[in-house]
């Protein structure tokens, strides 16, 4: 029988579930690649996944024994709470499109940001109890489709000098210019969506931001 995951182990996991998610959500993916959000675009990213990581309380920091209880919680509820700071499906999807808008300049406007947040929420609870067969390995299993052979070009950095953590990428870019970064977007008032634009071959329109 397999010993349980640790609580380092389950915390890393669903750094690496944020991780995949925010790398395989195509409109991200147009936003960095079109440099929508400056030359830093790749950057950005990484830390937009560091900054969805800390909405949620640090997993590693609980005791074996007491994640053994989350674990053991589990069994009576869908979701096991870490404690009343676990954010919602809502406050992950806010985030989500408020951080697009802000420092991508992209309005998303159709339920891409629902179903990534979805994804996001399902990993955690997995991770919560120490399981990784389901949300987790899809998204690694898609990301290793869409890019094979290639390492996971991302990782969190623990800040040794303080509690704060950095996400650190393969490129060259100067990821530590933009302050504005340096803290996790607080959370906003939702706004109302707009329908989406679906052009005549049936495709949805992902719309920037006008300045």
């Amino acid at each position: 029988m397999a010993s349980p995951a640790t609580p380092a182990t389950c915390q890393s996991e669903f750094e690496q579930a944020v991780a995949y998610a925010l790398h395989l959500w195509p409109a991200l993916t147009l936003a960095v690649q079109n440099n929508w959000g400056g030359s830093d675009s790749s950057d950005k990213r990484d830390w937009f996944a560091g900054a969805i990581v800390d909405l949620f309380p640090d997993i590693s920091k609980l005791s074996p024994a007491a994640l053994a209880l989350l674990q053991s919680q589990s069994s009576q509820q869908q979701q096991p709470q870490n404690d009343n700071n676990e954010p919602d499906q809502i406050d992950v999807e806010t985030v989500l499109l408020q951080v697009m808008l802000d420092e991508f300049e992209v309005a998303v406007d159709d339920d891409s940001g629902l179903l990534v947040a979805e994804q996001i929420m399902r990993a955690r609870s997995e991770c919560l109890k120490g399981k990784f067969d389901g949300e987790v390995a899809e998204l690694r299993r898609r990301w290793s489709a869409k890019n094979p052979g290639e390492k996971l070009p991302f990782t969190l950095v623990e800040d040794k000098d303080n509690d704060s953590t950095d996400w650190d990428t393969d490129d060259d870019g100067e990821g530590d210019e933009d302050e504005d970064m340096e803290d996790a977007p607080a959370l906003v008032e939702r706004r109302e969506r707009r329908e989406p634009e679906v052009d005549e071959d049936g495709f949805t329109t992902v719309s920037r931001k006008k300045k």
